[in-house]
C-alpha cells in the first residue's frame, strides 16, 4: 500500500506542475495548441486503454480466447479513416471542440445537441471505467484486513471517492497539458506493470513460455481469427468477435470513437498542425494493436496459471476480479505494489482525460457561446475549473451506482459507447459529405437515430460493434432524405466560419 500512496501523491504533485502556468481556455483544454504528436499518439492510447484493458481484457481472454483480437485490426483502420476523413474536416478554422464543426456546418443547435450527447455518454461509460478502478483496489483493502467491518458495496464506494478525489486535484489545475504529459508517464507505468506480470507467470509455470504456449494452444486460447460460418444468421448478428462483425463494425466503431468523441478530438486538435493530428491517430492504432496483445497473453497465462479453473472455483464473484486476485495473492508485496500503481496510472489517464473533455465540451460548446460571449479569458478559465470539479463529482456519484454490475465491464462500457457513437459520426459525415443537407435535416437524422437504437437495443439481441453502423446508417439515410423531399425548411450557410 505505501507504493501505491506513494505514486498517487506523485502524480498529483507532478500533475498540477507541469500544468501550472495556465491563462487562458485555450491553455487549459488544448494546451496551446503545441503538444508534439508523440506525447498525444501515447495520450491516445492512455486515454482509451483504462482500467477495463488492465482488467478486462485479460478477463476476455482467460473466459474464451483471443478473437478479440481482431476487432484491433478493424479499430486500424477506422484510425486511418479519421486521420483521411476527419481531421481534414477539423483543420478547416479555429476548432475548439469536436462538436464546434458542427456549429460552423450546420448552427449552434446542432452543435449543442450533439455535445451534450457526448457528456450523457461519457458520463456513463466513464462511470463504468471508474467503477472498474474499484475493484482491485477493494481487492487489496479487503486483502490487508483494513477497515474489515465494510461490506464489498461500501468497499467500492470508498475505492471510488478516493481515485476520482485524487484525479480531479491535477486535472483541476493543470488542464489538457497536464493530463496529457501525465498520460505518457502513466502510460509507461501501466505497460511496464503488465510485462512484469508476464514475466512473474512464466517465471512460477512450468516449462515457461513454450510450456504456457502449448496449454494455451491446446485449450483453444490462441485463436484469433473466427469467420463464424458455423453460426446461424441469428447467432451471427449477436456475435461480436466474428471476423466481418469485427473488422467491418470494429472499423466504424473507431471512425466513431476516435472521429467524433470529444475525448479522444481533444487531444488531437493540441497538435501542432494537420500532419501531426494525423501522425498521432494513425500511430496510435500501431501501439493499441501491441497493447491488446499483451493483455490478451497474459489473460491466457493466467488460464495456465490457475490451471482453467472458473473464477466462481476461485473464490471470484466476477471474471474482472482474476488478474486482480493474482496481483494480491501471488506477487511477492513489494513488486505487487508496482503492478498495482499501474492500475492505477490507468485508471488516473483515463478519469483525467474525462474530466478535461467533459468540461471543455460544457464550457466551449454550451456556456461560452450561449452565456459567455462577454466574458474575460481569466473569467471563463475560472468557470472552466469549476466545472471541472463538478463533473468530477458527477462521475463519482455515477461511477457509485455502477455498483453491482453484472458481465465483464469492458464490454458494458464498450456497449454504452455504441449507443450514441453512430449517430454522431452520421451527422458529421452527412455534414462532410453533403453541403445541401440543413440542421434541421441532421437534427432529424439524429433524433430518428437514437429511437431506432433504442428499439433496437430492446428488442434485438446484436452484437455491440453493429450499434455504430446502425446508428450512422440510420442519420445518413434519414437526413439525406429529409434534404431531398424538403421536410426541413431551415437555410443555413454551409460556408466554414472562423
Amino acid at each position: 500500500m505505501i507504493i501505491v500512496v506513494v505514486y498517487m501523491a506523485a502524480s498529483v504533485g507532478l500533475g498540477s506542475w507541469i500544468g501550472r502556468k495556465q491563462t487562458n481556455t485555450t491553455d487549459y483544454f488544448l494546451g496551446g495548441r503545441d503538444i508534439p504528436w508523440q506525447a498525444v499518439t501515447f495520450s491516445i492510447v492512455a486515454t482509451e486503454t483504462s482500467v477495463l484493458t488492465f482488467i478486462g481484457i485479460p478477463a476476455i481472454s482467460y473466459l474464451g480466447n483471443i478473437t478479440f483480437l481482431q476487432i484491433v485490426f478493424g479499430y486500424m483502420i477506422g484510425r486511418l479513416l479519421v486521420a483521411l476523413i476527419m481531421i481534414p474536416a477539423y483543420s478547416e478554422g479555429k476548432i475548439e471542440t469536436a462538436y464546434h464543426f458542427l456549429g460552423n456546418r450546420f448552427g449552434q443547435k446542432m452543435r449543442s445537441i450533439a455535445s451534450i450527447t457526448f457528456m450523457g455518454t461519457r458520463l456513463l461509460a466513464d462511470g463504468v471505467r471508474l467503477f472498474a478502478t474499484a475493484i482491485p483496489l477493494t481487492i487489496i483493502i479487503k486483502g490487508s484486513g483494513f477497515l474489515g467491518g465494510l461490506t464489498d458495496g461500501q468497499f467500492y464506494a470508498l475505492s471510488i471517492v478516493f481515485i476520482g478525489i485524487l484525479t480531479m486535484v491535477y486535472t483541476y489545475i493543470g488542464g489538457i497539458r497536464s493530463v496529457i504529459w501525465m498520460d505518457v508517464i502513466q502510460m509507461s507505468v501501466y505497460i511496464g506493470g503488465a510485462l512484469l506480470a508476464v514475466l512473474l507467470i512464466l517465471n512460477r509455470l512450468p516449462g515457461g513460455f513454450d510450456g504456457v504456449i502449448e496449454w494455451a494452444a491446446d485449450e483453444n486460447k490462441l485463436r484469433w481469427l473466427y469467420f463464424g460460418t458455423d453460426l446461424s444468421l441469428r447467432e451471427f448478428i449477436k456475435a461480436p468477435y466474428t471476423l466481418f462483425t469485427a473488422v467491418i463494425a470494429g472499423s466504424i466503431f473507431s471512425l466513431a470513437s476516435h472521429g467524433t468523441d470529444q475525448l479522444i478530438i481533444q487531444r488531437v486538435l493540441t497538435c501542432r498542425d494537420k500532419r501531426s493530428s494525423q501522425l498521432a491517430i494513425t500511430s496510435s492504432g500501431i501501439v493499441i494493436f501491441f497493447q491488446f496483445l499483451i493483455f490478451l497473453l497474459l489473460g491466457a497465462m493466467l488460464y495456465a496459471y490457475y490451471e482453467g479453473l472458473s473464477p466462481e472455483q476461485l473464490g471470484l464473484t466476477r471474471a474482472d476480479e482474476i488478474f486482480p486476485k493474482f496481483i494480491v495473492e501471488e506477487m511477492p508485496v513489494g513488486i505487487s505494489g508496482l503492478i498495482v500503481a499501474a492500475l492505477f496510472a490507468a485508471a488516473m489517464s483515463t478519469l483525467s482525460s474525462s474530466l478535461s473533455s467533459l468540461s471543455s465540451a460544457t464550457v466551449l460548446d454550451i456556456y461560452k457561446p450561449l452565456f459567455g460571449k462577454d466574458k474575460s479569458e481569466t473569467e471563463l478559465l475560472s468557470i472552466s475549473r469549476k466545472v471541472t470539479l463538478g463533473w468530477g463529482v458527477i462521475l463519482i456519484s455515477t461511477a457509485i451506482g455502477f455498483i453491482g454490475l453484472k458481465g465483464t465491464v469492458v464490454e458494458v462500457a464498450l456497449g454504452i459507447a455504441s449507443y450514441t457513437y453512430g449517430g454522431l459520426l452520421g451527422v458529421f459525415l452527412i455534414g462532410i459529405i453533403d453541403k445541401k443537407t440543413k440542421q434541421i435535416d441532421a437534427i432529424i437524422g439524429f433524433v430518428t437515430a437514437l429511437i431506432v437504437m433504442t428499439v433496437v437495443i430492446a428488442t434485438l439481441k446484436i452484437a455491440w460493434p453493429l450499434y455504430t453502423v446502425v446508428g450512422a446508417t440510420t442519420v445518413i439515410v434519414v437526413g439525406l432524405m429529409s434534404s431531398k423531399f424538403g421536410f426541413g425548411s431551415e437555410s443555413k450557410t454551409n460556408k466554414m466560419t472562423e
